[in-house]
Order: structure tokens, then C-alpha cells, then sequence
């Protein structure tokens, strides 16, 4: 059913000639009565019917009409859902407890009238085709890892360098420490069974064991933190990275120590990924506020830190208007 004919008609149908509704709805008398006439032929009866005075409704134009003004009520809540600023900013932060989420949650806190709807996407792949649909409106991610340089109506910028920890069980021989430099890791045994290959965070835990001769295994099931967790704790010989801003939280009597690591400190780079023609008003202001956030404590890309060479070099944050290529992990 053409709405425009259906709005035709209620404006008529309100001024009681189609004259008036013409002025209104700023067409010629002569539109008017085409729109209504097409639409008394959709309908198969007559909806006006002439007077001196000028068109008054039939019994079939009354009993439209309250249906006809549902319509446009419905046409216009679907435009506005839609319409920029009048929906949720969709936001992808791979994972409920890693450090996107953490940025995610501090943007709530710093502008509440915004509404936010956070999603879980898995990959890449998966993110960036869902940036394009409109489906979501940002991704964090880690950019870029080889083979994949995002498309060139993918804007990207990196917001957070995040320090990897060691963390370790009470009888594990590290636990100690205060710090532990990275080469020191070299021959002990670090469980992560989340590394998917094919992912961005296995590209970069291959970089990290290619450059510094780390043992990583990711054997066995993946039953969730919560398991990493209590066998972390109760296994002297394991200890997992984990994100400086990963927040878990595990049982008193589980023991377990979050370490630095040094000389040099990997960082896993977070970057913001959004389309290039995403009008939504909101995206501006997530990127403002992510702009005024540290990236890490010492600075991004600070001196005495590690990341893949396959990283962007963007450590003071590459204009948002310029394309760059694409990524993300997850520690």
C-alpha cells in the first residue's frame, strides 16, 4: 500500500477538501485526487464522496480511516528507529571481562543518555562484515594481523595498549616475584586454551613465542575462566597471560597472583573500528571519549614494551579520519 496515498487521504479526510490537502501536504489539487484515486482502486471502494462543501467520507472511508492513521503511526516509528540517534549505539567488545568491555563501561559512566547495546562478536571476519551491514556500529579489535588489512571503508584507530600479566598459582615457582622478565618465561609452561588459530589474539601469542621462545599451550577443551582459573591454582607448573585490565575474580583460598612482566612488557593493541559512513551522532562521541583516555600507563607504544610488528604505527592515535588497517585480540 503506498503511504504516500494512504497520508493523502487522512489529510483530506481531516480537512474535508482536497484543496486544503493539497496546500498541506504542499502537492497540486490535482496529486491529491490521483493518490486518492489509486488508492480507492487498491481497496476496491470509494472513500470520498463529493459535496458542494467539498469531499465528505463514505461509511467505507470512515471505517478506514482510524486504520489508515495506525499506519502512518507505525510508518513513522519504524523511520525513527532507524534514524541516527534515535536507536542504541551497537558495540562489539569480543568478551564480557576483557579490557573493551572495561572501555565500554567507563563511556556508559561518562555519558548516560546515550544508549548502548553491547554485543559479543567472535572474529575478525565476523566483526568488520557486521560493521558494514549496519548491524553494529563499532568493534574493538587488534589491527592488523597478517593477511587481513581491513577494507578501505573501515576506519580504525588504536585507543589502548594493554600490558600482559603472568598469572600464577600459589606453589608455582614465579609466584613470588614481583615482576618477571618476559625472557625468564622462556621454558615454563603457559596454558591458554582460548587461542583460536585463525583468530587476532593467535597471531599475536605466534609473534610473541616466535620472538622470545615461550612456551604456549592451548590443548585440551576451553571450559571458560572459571576453570582456567582452579587449574591455574591447583598446578604448580601452569600459569596463563592474562590482560592487566582483564577482571576476574577467583576464590580466597585459590592463591592466585597477577605479576608484571618487564624488559620488555608486551601490550596487546586495542583498536576502535567503525564504518566510514556511519552517521550515527553517538560514534563521534565514543571516539571523543576514548581520545581522552590513557592508553596505558606509560603511554602507548612507550619505550620498554612489545607488539607484533604487524601492529599499525599509530602509538599517538592515527587521525579517525584516515583509513587505516584493521584488527584486534583479546589477552
Amino acid at each position: 500500500m503506498d503511504l504516500d496515498a494512504v497520508r493523502t487521504f487522512a489529510a483530506a479526510a481531516d480537512a474535508g477538501q482536497f484543496q486544503e490537502a493539497a496546500a498541506e501536504l504542499a502537492i497540486t489539487q490535482q496529486a491529491v485526487s490521483k493518490r486518492i484515486a489509486a488508492l480507492e482502486r487498491d481497496l476496491g471502494v470509494r472513500l470520498f464522496t463529493r459535496t458542494a462543501r467539498g469531499a465528505e467520507l463514505t461509511i467505507d472511508g470512515q471505517a478506514f480511516l482510524p486504520h489508515a492513521r495506525e499506519l502512518l503511526r507505525v510508518a513513522e516509528r519504524a523511520v525513527a528507529s532507524v534514524r541516527p540517534g534515535h536507536r542504541p549505539l551497537r558495540v562489539d567488545v569480543i568478551a564480557s571481562r576483557v579490557a573493551p568491555s572495561g572501555l565500554m563501561r567507563g563511556f556508559h559512566r561518562a555519558h548516560p543518555e546515550i544508549e548502548l547495546d553491547v554485543v559479543m562478536l567472535f572474529d575478525i571476519e565476523r566483526a568488520v562484515a557486521a560493521l558494514r551491514s549496519g548491524e553494529i556500529d563499532a568493534s574493538f579489535r587488534a589491527v592488523a594481523p597478517p593477511g587481513r588489512p581491513l577494507p578501505d571503508d573501515i576506519r580504525s584507530v588504536r585507543v589502548l595498549d594493554e600490558p600482559l600479566q603472568l598469572l600464577t598459582g600459589p606453589a608455582h615457582v614465579l609466584a613470588g616475584a614481583r615482576s618477571v622478565p618476559l625472557a625468564r618465561l622462556a621454558g615454563h609452561r603457559i596454558w591458554m586454551p582460548g587461542i583460536v588459530p585463525g583468530t587476532e589474539w593467535a597471531a599475536y601469542y605466534d609473534d610473541l613465542v616466535a620472538e622470545f621462545g615461550l612456551t604456549i599451550e592451548a590443548t585440551g577443551p576451553n571450559f571458560g575462566s572459571d576453570a582456567l582459573l582452579d587449574t591455574v591454582a591447583d598446578t604448580p607448573a601452569l600459569a596463563t597471560f592474562m590482560g592487566e585490565q582483564t577482571r576476574l575474580v577467583w576464590p580466597a583460598g585459590h592463591g592466585l597472583r597477577r605479576i608484571p612482566v618487564t624488559d620488555p612488557t608486551p601490550v596487546y593493541p586495542h583498536s576502535l573500528l567503525w564504518h566510514r559512513d556511519n552517521p550515527h551522532p553517538a560514534l563521534a562521541a565514543l571516539r571523543s571519549h576514548l581520545a581522552s583516555t590513557p592508553a596505558t600507563p606509560t603511554g602507548p607504544g612507550a619505550a620498554g614494551t612489545w607488539m607484533p610488528g604487524w601492529v599499525i604505527p599509530d602509538p599517538l592515535r592515527a587521525s579517525a579520519d584516515r583509513p587505516t588497517p584493521p584488527g584486534d585480540l583479546v589477552a
